[in-house]
């Protein structure tokens, strides 16, 4: 499918570029090629094929949620610089 350079000169305006007559033909050729690879795929048979939004399954990657000795509040507090009532105390921002 081919670009006319009446085309690019449109899509270079409505974006605001200033191309040169070498940038235009390259921007044209490439346009081109673009679209042309876009009809191919277009061609391609895809009876049977189910609609999917991902190319690859989504698969949950996090381990199982098992209770485990931790440390106890206290023993997080204890190395803070600032505590209070409990819990960690940080400068006020405003």
């Amino acid at each position: 499918m081919a670009i006319s350079m009446e085309d690019v000169e449109h899509v270079a305006r409505l974006a605001r570029l200033a191309l040169s007559c070498e940038e235009k033909e390259t921007m044209r050729r490439q346009l081109s090629d673009v679209l042309e690879h876009a009809h191919r795929i277009s061609d391609l048979d895809t009876e049977g094929v189910p609609p999917t939004s991902r190319v690859v399954p989504l698969v949950n990657v996090f381990r199982e949620d098992v209770v485990r000795p931790s440390i106890t509040p206290g023993e997080a507090i204890g190395n803070a610089g600032w505590a209070e009532e409990g819990a960690f105390r940080v400068p006020r921002i405003v």
